[in-house]
């Protein structure tokens, strides 16, 4: 894989609660390079990881992958049929 980085890239895993993530900053010099990313859908959440764990590709895929529809932006999905978010939305 190419330095520098890619500016798009989608996590196996959740991050934080997210997975999809864009190139803020990267630097370092042969094995103690590392890249910064924030999440596409929370600019302020940061993380760092190094230059080696991005390129594996059971970690990290290089681009924003479609995700499963059952696996949505959100932590935890919300069934608007019960009868607690009924109530909240009556009031």
């Amino acid at each position: 894989m190419r330095w520098p980085p890619n500016k798009a890239w989608t996590s196996t895993k959740r991050r934080e609660g997210y997975r999809h993530f864009e190139l803020k900053q990267f630097g370092g010099k042969g094995t103690e390079r590392w890249v910064e990313l924030f999440a596409v859908n929370r600019k302020e959440l940061l993380i760092r990881v190094s230059w080696d764990e991005l390129k594996t590709h059971s970690k990290w895929t290089s681009g924003w992958l479609q995700l499963p529809k059952a696996e949505d932006c959100r932590l935890e999905t919300v069934d608007m049929n019960s009868s607690q978010n009924r109530q909240i939305r009556k009031n």
